[in-house]
C-alpha cells in the first residue's frame, strides 16, 4: 500500500531549514519551437476546416491584339482538430505556505511541460488523432553531421526550393545547435555565431532559428531539427492555456515504483495545480519541410 512518503517523494529534496536563499536554481523552462516559428490560428473546440490554395494561375506574354491567356487557381481544404494537453501537480498546504517562492516557480514552470510535449509529438510519427499533423512520417531528411555543415544547409535550402518553397525557419534541438556552432571555415573561424543565445543561433541562410529540447528525436541517425517553408505551417489553440487549483479532487497516478496511487487532496491537506490547453498542428505541404539529422549528408524519406 503506497504511503504518504511515496506520495511526497517528488518534494523529498526540498530544503527544510528556516533560513535559505531566496534564489532558486533550476533548469531553463522549455519553450515550443513550433509555437515560436509557425503562424498561430485560433480554432474552435470542434475543429475547423481551412480552405487552401494549392496552385496559382500563370501569366504569359502576348502579342498585340492576340487573345490573353486564361489561368485558374486550384483549391483544397484541410481539417485541423485540437487535442487536449494537460498536467497536474499536487502540493501540500505547508509547501505553499513555507516555500512560497519555490511553489510559485514550480507553478510558473508547468506550462513548459506542455510546450515540450507539443514539440515532441509533432516530431514523432504518432499523432493524438486525425486532423493533427506530425513530421515523423512523410518528411524527407538531410544530415548535417559531416564536415560541410554549411553545404548541408544549402542542400536543405535547395530541396525546399525544388518543392516550390522558401526556407524561412529552422527548429533545432540543443544537439543540433551544437553541430551548427561547431561548423567552421577553412581558417577555423565559426560560420554561425551572430545572435547566439540559449534559444537561438541567429539566422541560418536568412532563416529564423528557434532552439527547443522537444525537437530532438533519438535514433541512428538522430533527428536534431526541422527546416522549411513555415508560411504553410500553422498551430492552433482553443482559448489559451488554462490553469486551475483544487483541494477537493482525488488524483490517481502511477508512482516511481509502478504502483497505482490514489490521492485524496482534502483528506491530506493538499491541493493540486492543473495546466491544460487544446492545441493542433497543421502542415500544408510536407514536401516543403526537411528533417535535419546528425548523419553525414544524405537524403531519405521517413514514411508515407
Amino acid at each position: 500500500m503506497p504511503t504518504y512518503q511515496d506520495i511526497s517523494r517528488h518534494t523529498s529534496n526540498v530544503i527544510l531549514d528556516p533560513e535559505i536563499s531566496a534564489e532558486i536554481w533550476a533548469k531553463a523552462i522549455d519553450q515550443s519551437a513550433f509555437m515560436q516559428l509557425a503562424n498561430r490560428i485560433t480554432i474552435p473546440g470542434s475543429g475547423v476546416k481551412v480552405q487552401t490554395i494549392t496552385g496559382e494561375p500563370t501569366a504569359n506574354w502576348v502579342d498585340e491584339t492576340n487573345a490573353k491567356p486564361v489561368g485558374f487557381h486550384t483549391f483544397g481544404n484541410k481539417t485541423i482538430t485540437p487535442y487536449k494537453l494537460a498536467v497536474i501537480e499536487p502540493f501540500s498546504d505547508e509547501f505553499r505556505r513555507d516555500k512560497a517562492a519555490l511553489y510559485a516557480e514550480c507553478v510558473r514552470r508547468l506550462p513548459g511541460a506542455i510546450a515540450k510535449k507539443f514539440d515532441s509529438t509533432i516530431m514523432s510519427s504518432s499523432a493524438p488523432g486525425s486532423g493533427f499533423d506530425v513530421l515523423g512520417t512523410g518528411v524527407a531528411s538531410i544530415g548535417i553531421g559531416g564536415s560541410d555543415v554549411y553545404g548541408a544547409f544549402v542542400d536543405i535550402d535547395a530541396a525546399i526550393s525544388s518543392a516550390d518553397g522558401i526556407m524561412n525557419a529552422i527548429a533545432l534541438s540543443p544537439q543540433g545547435k551544437s553541430i551548427v556552432l561547431g561548423a567552421v571555415d577553412n581558417n577555423g573561424r565559426p560560420l554561425f555565431t551572430a545572435g547566439v543565445g540559449s534559444n537561438t543561433v541567429g539566422n541560418i541562410l536568412g532563416s529564423s532559428v528557434a532552439v527547443a529540447k522537444g525537437v530532438y528525436v533519438s535514433g541512428t541517425p538522430a533527428v536534431v531539427g526541422v527546416a522549411g517553408d513555415f508560411s504553410g505551417v500553422r498551430w492552433g489553440m482553443v482559448e489559451g492555456i488554462k490553469m486551475a487549483i483544487s483541494d477537493q479532487a482525488t488524483l490517481t497516478y502511477t508512482d516511481s515504483n509502478s504502483q497505482s496511487v490514489t490521492l485524496n487532496l482534502w483528506q491530506r491537506n493538499m491541493f493540486a495545480v492543473k495546466v491544460e490547453c487544446e492545441v493542433s498542428f497543421a502542415v500544408m505541404d510536407k514536401n516543403q519541410l526537411r528533417l535535419i539529422t546528425n548523419a553525414v549528408a544524405t537524403t531519405t524519406t521517413t514514411g508515407a
